[in-house]
């Protein structure tokens, strides 16, 4: 690449959008939740109707199927995308799963704000 071909391409990354940069940070990942083949946390709990928690026990929950994810992938943490805060519009970085991970489910029972999702009816529903 020559040089006047680089400062455009730093100009141009310097003037995108917030979220377009974010986007082009998350790459496929954005994609692979998108399409909903990678969930958050904040998605299982909208689908099994609770979507009334308070952001700091959605908050909680996630942490607690995180500590669960670590626990059957022998340390290892899960990917990360960067995604909008539902409701302050900031941009986060959230750790995401397979839809069908058990983490997602042992963690249901393992926070008493979600315990009462963690019954079968729900469960089947996710």
């Amino acid at each position: 690449m020559n040089r006047t071909a680089i400062r455009r391409t730093i100009t141009a990354a310097r003037t995108t959008t917030q979220h377009l940069a974010y986007r082009t940070l998350s790459g496929r990942i954005a994609h692979l939740v998108d399409t909903g083949h990678l969930v958050r946390t904040g998605d299982i709990l909208d689908r099994l109707g609770a979507d009334n928690l308070l952001d700091g026990q959605r908050s909680w929950y996630g942490r607690h199927v995180a500590k669960a994810y670590r626990t059957t992938h022998l340390g290892a943490d899960a990917i990360r995308v960067w995604t909008q805060h539902r409701t302050t519009g900031h941009w986060i970085h959230v750790h995401v799963y397979a839809p069908t991970d058990p983490a997602l489910y042992t963690a249901l029972g393992t926070y008493k704000a979600t315990r009462h999702l963690a019954t079968t009816d729900f469960a089947e529903c996710a």
